[in-house]
């Protein structure tokens, strides 16, 4: 569902390419997240697998993205646009600007492609509902908090019903509980068999909700491979991702000798309940 092909990409001001060699495929129905430190790539693949790069902002490329089965290079915006959809990280970016509620601005791209007025109402209702916004259906997207823009952002989005959805940095601007509804939201996409590129920090988060995970290191990737296996690797701190608590925890542990020394580090609570109790019976 996307696919990149031996793809360097150059932005026009650069004078090296930001990203190298990237030859990935993600299937159909999977969500894979992407990680790696400030400016190694991350957002400029995004915007690659959405169509941004080369339409909107030009560079030098080599290879070939295909994304919902289009070759984006060859594929006009206004239709990669209709198979993909694309989250920011700034939701100020997204607002259209032409609405003057949530609920309206939910409409927006529905309007544009000509949806029946009963399935539009029926699409918008249950994504307010879904992302717990009804209450901010009736007021201006410009009179909210950056979070409440955010998931106003991923709601006009996924009313659109994409078949692939790239986030870069989605709960950036989110507290705790925004940021669950993202990830539950995401959850429930599965069924769907919508495809899911997902840039994202919040690796406990990460572990949990997506299938596999890519790491990006100076426009390269270097790790790719389930969660469960890419952030347990001992060179994430090196390379300035970090691991998760449960991965540091366990890894201090395994340093004293309380952590079993056959079962692989945690990358979730549930892995580092079932290790922390095993070492405790070892010793009883």
């Amino acid at each position: 569902m996307i696919e990149f092909s031996q793809f360097n990409y150059a932005y026009p001001t650069s004078t090296a390419p930001v990203l190298r060699d990237i030859a990935v495929t993600i299937p159909e129905g999977q969500v894979c997240g992407l990680v790696g430190p400030s400016g190694a790539g991350k957002s400029t693949l995004a915007y690659a697998a959405a169509g941004l790069i080369p339409h909107a902002l030009g560079g030098e490329f080599t290879g070939s993205v295909t994304t919902a089965g289009r070759v984006v290079a060859d594929t006009p915006l206004a239709e990669v646009v209709t198979e993909v959809g694309l989250v920011l990280q700034n939701p100020f970016n997204q607002i259209s600007g032409a609405k003057y509620t949530v609920r309206e601005e939910l409409a927006f791209g529905l309007e544009n492609l000509g949806v029946a007025r009963p399935e539009m109402v029926s699409r918008i209702d249950g994504m307010l509902e879904r992302l717990q916004i009804t209450h901010l259906a009736d007021r201006s997207p410009y009179e909210l908090s950056g979070g409440q823009q955010q998931l106003v952002a991923l709601a006009a989005v996924l009313v659109m019903q994409p078949r692939v959805l790239v986030l870069d940095e989605p709960t950036s601007q989110l507290d705790p509980a925004g940021s669950r509804l993202v990830f539950t939201a995401l959850d429930e996409l599965r069924d769907s068999g919508i495809t899911v590129l997902l840039v994202e920090h919040k690796l406990e988060q990460l572990a949990e909700y997506t299938d596999r995970l890519l790491v990006l290191v100076g426009g390269s990737v270097q790790l790719d491979g389930p969660p469960e296996e890419v952030l347990a690797d001992p060179r994430l701190p090196e390379w300035g991702v970090g691991t998760t608590r449960f991965t540091d925890v366990a890894r201090r542990a395994a340093e004293l000798g309380r952590w079993p020394t056959e079962r692989p580090l945690p990358v979730t609570l549930p892995a580092a309940v079932a290790g922390f109790t095993e070492s405790l019976g070892d010793a009883g």
